[in-house]
C-alpha cells in the first residue's frame, strides 16, 4: 500500500487507556506464561497504532499535506502521547514483577527488561503535567521553526532559511559570507523567542527530574536516551579522547584547507568549502535521484535491492523541495504498515546526498528489523540506530561515480574530513548539554559564553570575524536536537567512530564489511549499544585504543588523497 493511501484515524486516548489498564490488570493476575505472551501482544498492538498514527499525522503536516486539520492533530497528540508513555511504564512494571520473568526473558531477551528499567525512571503519573508541558512547547519551538523558513529577501529573490545551503556552498567567498551573514540574520531576528522557548523547556524538564528523584535532569535524560551499559562518566571520558586524538587532527587539516583554497586566514564560512575550485558536485538533479538510487541499491546486496524496491513502490520517501513542504531531514517507521518513511529536502549539494544516505541507513535497518513481535526491537536505541545510518555514507562509496562523475575522490575526502570536523561539534553540543541541565538557572548570556568557550576548545581554529552574534555565543540556537532530544547528539559520536571502523573494515575486506553491518542492522534494537559492538567486530569507541588507532589510519589515508588531489 502506498503512503497516501494509508488510512489516518485518531486514536481515543481514553479508549486505548481503558483497555490497556485492563490488559496490565490481566497480565499481573495471569497464571500462565502464555497468557503473558498474549496479553504483551494485546498492549503491543494498541500501542504500535497510537505510534503509527500519531507518526502519519506528523508527516502529513510536516509534507503540507491538510496542514491546518494535522497541525490540530499534532495537538492532540502532544497531550496524548505523555498519556500513553505513563501506561507503558505501568506495563514494563508488570512485566519486570512477573512471576514468569525468567521464561519472558529466554523469549524476548534481556535488552526488553533493560529498557524497560529505562523507561520507569524517566516516566511516572506524577510528572504526566509537565511531559504534556514539554510537548506544548516543542509544537511551539517546531512552529517557530517552520516560521524561521518563511522567505527572506535575498541576491534579488525571496528564499527560505535552508535555500541559503545554496549560497554557503558557494566557490566565491564574498557569496558564502553574505549567505551566511543573512542566514545568521533570521536566528538573530527571532533570538528572543528562541531563547525563551528553551528556557521553558530547560525548566519544566529540570522539574519532572526533581520530581522523579533526580538532582537534575542530566540522569533523567540519559534513561531517555535507553542508554544501557554506560553513564555520563564514560561520555565525559569519550569527549576527552576527542579533544586529544581529533581536535590536534582538525587543525592540521584546518590549516591545509586554508592554504588549498587561498586564504590568508580561514573564516567560518570557509570551513565548508574543501577545494579552490569548489568541493565535489552533485551532478544530478532532484527528479532522477531516486532513480540513480534504485540502481545502486540493486547491486550492493539483494537485501537493499527488495529494501529500495519496496520504498519506491509504497511511495515512502519524499525529497522534493516545495514551497508548503517543512525544512528537516528525518526517517519514521510506521508500525500498522511496517514502513519505514524518508523526509528530507533535496537542494542539490553534496550535503543533500549525505543526508539521503544517511536517512535511508536508518530506513534500510527499519526495514530489515519490521517483522520483530516487539516494538522496542524494531526501532533501537539512538547510539545504535546511527551506527546504522552513518556507517551507510562510508559503504555507499564504492557506487558514488553515479552521482559525482569525476569528482569522486573529492567527494571522498569532503566526507571524511567533514565528519571529522563533526566529532568535534558533537562534542560542543554535549559538554553544552551538561552545563545547561546542571545549572538551569543559567541566563542566556551565561548559556551563550559557555557555548563560545566550547567552540574555543574543540575547534580552536574557527574565526567568527566581525560577526558579533556568532563571537558571542549565539550559533546553538540553529541546532534542532538541543532543544527536542537532549543528549542526543553524542550518539552521532559514538556512531561516528564505529562508522569509521566500518570505512577501514571496508578497505580490508569490503565483503565481510558489509555483513558485519547487515548483522548489525538486522539486530536492530534487540541488542544494546555495547552488545552491537561485539556482535559487529567492532571497536569499542569508548576504549582509547580504538580511537587512537582510527583516527591515525584516517590521517594516513587523508595526507596521501590530499597530495593527489592538489
Amino acid at each position: 500500500m502506498r503512503f497516501e493511501d494509508f488510512e489516518y484515524k485518531r486514536v481515543d486516548i481514553e479508549e486505548a487507556k481503558r483497555k490497556v489498564l485492563k490488559l496490565i490488570k490481566d497480565f499481573r493476575n495471569s497464571d500462565s506464561y502464555e497468557n503473558q505472551c498474549f496479553v504483551i501482544d494485546e498492549i503491543n498492538e494498541i500501542r504500535n497504532e497510537f505510534i503509527s498514527m500519531k507518526v502519519i499525522c506528523e508527516l502529513r503536516k510536516y509534507l503540507g499535506i491538510n496542514k491546518e486539520f494535522y497541525s490540530k492533530e499534532m495537538e492532540y497528540y502532544a497531550d496524548a502521547e505523555p498519556i500513553m508513555d505513563g501506561l507503558i511504564c505501568e506495563y514494563y512494571k508488570a512485566l519486570d514483577s512477573s512471576k514468569f520473568k525468567k521464561m519472558l526473558k529466554c523469549r524476548y531477551g534481556n535488552q526488553l527488561f533493560d529498557l524497560a528499567k529505562m523507561k520507569m525512571r524517566c516516566v511516572s503519573d506524577e510528572i504526566i503535567e509537565e511531559l504534556q508541558e514539554e510537548n506544548k512547547i516543542m509544537v511551539d519551538y517546531f512552529e517557530l521553526f517552520n516560521k524561521l523558513k518563511s522567505r527572506k529577501k535575498f541576491d534579488g529573490k525571496f528564499i527560505g532559511i535552508c535555500e541559503f545551503n545554496e549560497y554557503i556552498n558557494s566557490d566565491l567567498r564574498e557569496i558564502r559570507k553574505s549567505g551566511y551573514e543573512a542566514q545568521t540574520e533570521i536566528y538573530i531576528e527571532n533570538e528572543n523567542e528562541i531563547q525563551n522557548l528553551f528556557d521553558k523547556l530547560v525548566k519544566v524538564r529540570n522539574k519532572m527530574a526533581l520530581k522523579m528523584g533526580y538532582e537534575n535532569f542530566i540522569e533523567m535524560g540519559y534513561a531517555r536516551m535507553k542508554r544501557v551499559g554506560y553513564d555520563k562518566n564514560m561520555v565525559s571520558n569519550f569527549r576527552k579522547q576527542i579533544l586529544k586524538y581529533v581536535v590536534p587532527l582538525n587543525k592540521e587539516l584546518a590549516k591545509h584547507q586554508g592554504k588549498r583554497i587561498g586564504v590568508d586566514k580561514l573564516k567560518y564560512y570557509d570551513e565548508i568549502i574543501q577545494f579552490k575550485n569548489g568541493n565535489a558536485r552533485l551532478n544530478i538533479k532532484e527528479k532522477d535521484i531516486i532513480k540513480k538510487l534504485q540502481k545502486v541499491y540493486e547491486e550492493i546486496s539483494d537485501e537493499t535491492r527488495k529494501f529500495f524496491n519496496y520504498v519506491v513502490k509504497n511511495n515512502l520517501i519524499d525529497i522534493e523541495n516545495r514551497e508548503n513542504k517543512e525544512c528537516f531531514a528525518f526517517c519514521e517507521y510506521i508500525f500498522r504498515y511496517k514502513s519505514p518513511f524518508v523526509f528530507l529536502v533535496y537542494n542539490g549539494v553534496t550535503e543533500d546526498f549525505n543526508s539521503i544516505i544517511h536517512e535511508l541507513g536508518h530506513a534500510f535497518q527499519l526495514y530489515l528489523c519490521r517483522d520483530y513481535d516487539i516494538p522496542e526491537y524494531i526501532i533501537p536505541s539512538e547510539d545504535v540506530a546511527e551506527i546504522c545510518s552513518m556507517s551507510m555514507e562510508f559503504l555507499i562509496e564504492p557506487w558514488i561515480d553515479e552521482f559525482f562523475d569525476k569528482d569522486i575522490e573529492k567527494y571522498k575526502f569532503y566526507h571524511m574530513v567533514t565528519q571529522l570536523y563533526l566529532l568535534t561539534y558533537i562534542s560542543i553540543v554535549d559538554e553544552f548539554q551538561h552545563f545547561v541541565y546542571e545549572k538551569p538557572e543559567a541566563t542566556y548570556e551565561e548559556r551563550n559564553k559557555i557555548w563560545r568557550k566550547l567552540e574555543m576548545k574543540y575547534i580552536p581554529y574557527r574565526d567568527y570575524g566581525k560577526n558579533d552574534f556568532l563571537n558571542k555565543g549565539g550559533y546553538w540556537l540553529r541546532q534542532a536536537h538541543i532543544f527536542v532530544d537532549p543528549f542526543y547528539y553524542i550518539d552521532y559520536g559514538l556512531a561516528q567512530i564505529v562508522a569509521f571502523d566500518f570505512w577501514h573494515k571496508s578497505k580490508l575486506n569490503s565483503k565481510k564489511a558489509w555483513n558485519d553491518y547487515t548483522k548489525v542492522c538486522e539486530a536492530g534494537g534487540s541488542k544494546s549499544f555495547l552488545e552491537i559492538i561485539k556482535l559487529g567486530n567492532l571497536k569499542n569507541p569508548f576504549e582509547e585504543e580504538s580511537i587512537k588507532y582510527i583516527i591515525k589510519c584516517i590521517r594516513e589515508w587523508i595526507l596521501d588523497i590530499e597530495e593527489k588531489l592538489i
